[in-house]
C-alpha cells in the first residue's frame, strides 16, 4: 500500500507543494493590502481555496478556505464595495472546494487500491530473484516499457531442480501489460519442466507446446517467443580438466555474453527457430552448448531491447564493446543498465539483465 502510494502521483504531494496555497493566500493578502481601498482582489482570493483543493483533502481544504473567508472580514482587507453578499459567495465556494477535495481523495483511493492490486499480481508473475540459487550467484534487473508497469514482455527466471540450476531469459510477442497473459504462461511451464524434464532441450520443447496450444485457444492470436536457456549441471558441471562448465540453448534468442576479466564476447551457440511458431513438422530444438566458466567468469544474458536501443544519431548499443567486467553479478546488470540508460536517453522497449556466477563450493 506504502509503494503504490508513493508511486501514485497526487496521492501524497510533497511538502512544498502543500505549501503552495498558503504562500499564494498570503501574497494575494500582501497584494491587496498594497493597492488602495477601492480596489479589490476579489478574483484573486476566488482561486485560492479551488486550487488548495488539487493538493489537500477536505480538512486542509476547509482550513484554508476558513482563513480566506476570515481574512476578508477584516476591514483593513475588505475593499469598500465588498458587500456580505460577496462575502457569502467566497464562503461558498470554500465549501465547494471542500467538495472537489473529498472528491478527488476518493478517486485517488481507488487509484491506489487498483494500482495495489495490480503491482501484486505482477509481482506474483515475476517475482524477486533471490541473489543466490544452490551454488549459482544471480543479478537480475527488469525494466517495462510501460512506465506504470511491472511486468512486460520480457521474463526472467533461475530455479533450482534435480537436473540442476536451470534459467530462462525470453522475450514474447508484444509489449506491456498485453504480455503479461503469455509471460505467466512461459514462466509456469519453465518451472515445471525444470521438475521434470532431464534434458535442456525439454525444457524448449515443453516451453514451445505450451505457445501453440495457447496460440490455438485464441482466435486470430500468434504467440511466439524468442529464448535463451541455460543449466548449470548438478549446479555446476565439470568438463575436461575439472573446468566448470555451462550449457547454454537459444531458440531464436540473442547470445548471451561471458564476461571475463579480459573482457566480453559472445558465446557461438547453434541457431535455433523462436517457439510457438508451429510449422507443422514439430518442434526440434537446437543442441545445447557447453561453455567453460571460469571462477570469476559472469554469463550476460539479456534481451533484445538492450541492443536495438538508439543513441541520438541512431546508433544501436554496443552491449559488448561496453560492458566493464564485475565479478558481481548484481553490480554487472547495474552497470549495464546504466550505461545503456546514458548511451540511449529513453529506452523505448522493455529490458530483461540476468547474470549468472558460478560460486565455488562454500
Amino acid at each position: 500500500m506504502d509503494r503504490a502510494a508513493r508511486n501514485l502521483p497526487g496521492v501524497r504531494p510533497q511538502g512544498r507543494l502543500r505549501m503552495l496555497p498558503w504562500l499564494l493566500l498570503l501574497a494575494v493578502l500582501v497584494a491587496q493590502l498594497a493597492m488602495p481601498e477601492t480596489v479589490q482582489l476579489g478574483f484573486a482570493f476566488a482561486v485560492v481555496a479551488p486550487l488548495t483543493s488539487l493538493v489537500y483533502g477536505v480538512l486542509g481544504t476547509s482550513m484554508v478556505a476558513a482563513v480566506m473567508t476570515g481574512v476578508l472580514l477584516v476591514p483593513e482587507v475588505r475593499a469598500e464595495h465588498v458587500s456580505s453578499g460577496d462575502i457569502l459567495a467566497f464562503a461558498l465556494i470554500g465549501a465547494v472546494s471542500a467538495f472537489l477535495a473529498w472528491v478527488r481523495s476518493r478517486r485517488d483511493d481507488q487509484l491506489v487500491s487498483v494500482r495495489t492490486v495490480a503491482e501484486a499480481a505482477q509481482l506474483a508473475v515475476l517475482p524477486p530473484l533471490p541473489a543466490r540459487v544452490d551454488r549459482v550467484r544471480c543479478g537480475a534487473l527488469y525494466r517495462a516499457a510501460e512506465r506504470a508497469a511491472l511486468v512486460g514482455g520480457d521474463l526472467y527466471d533461475v530455479q533450482q531442480g534435480p537436473y540442476g540450476v536451470r534459467a530462462v531469459v525470453a522475450d514474447v510477442q508484444g509489449h506491456g501489460l498485453s504480455a503479461v497473459a503469455t509471460v505467466a504462461a512461459l514462466l509456469g511451464t519453465f518451472r515445471e519442466a525444470v521438475l521434470d524434464e532431464p534434458e535442456l532441450e525439454g525444457v524448449a520443447t515443453r516451453l514451445d507446446r505450451r505457445l501453440v496450444v495457447d496460440s490455438a485457444r485464441q482466435e486470430d492470436a500468434e504467440l511466439f517467443a524468442t529464448a535463451v536457456l541455460v543449466e548449470f549441471p548438478g549446479a555446476g558441471g565439470e568438463g575436461d580438466g575439472g573446468q566448470a562448465v555451462v550449457r547454454v540453448l537459444s531458440c531464436g534468442h540473442p547470445p548471451p555474453v561471458l564476461v571475463t576479466r579480459g573482457g566480453a564476447r559472445e558465446v557461438m551457440l547453434e541457431p535455433g527457430l523462436p517457439l510457438g511458431l508451429d510449422l507443422g513438422d514439430g518442434f526440434r530444438a537446437p543442441a545445447p552448448v557447453s561453455v567453460p566458466l571460469g571462477p570469476s567468469d559472469v554469463l550476460l544474458a539479456y534481451t533484445d531491447g538492450v541492443t536495438e536501443a538508439r543513441d541520438s544519431e541512431g546508433a544501436f548499443y554496443p552491449l559488448v564493446a561496453r560492458i566493464r567486467p564485475d565479478r558481481d553479478p548484481a553490480a554487472l546488470v547495474r552497470s549495464v543498465w546504466r550505461d545503456l540508460s546514458s548511451y540511449a536517453g529513453e529506452v523505448p522497449d522493455d529490458v530483461a539483465l540476468l547474470a549468472l556466477r558460478l560460486s565455488p563450493g562454500d
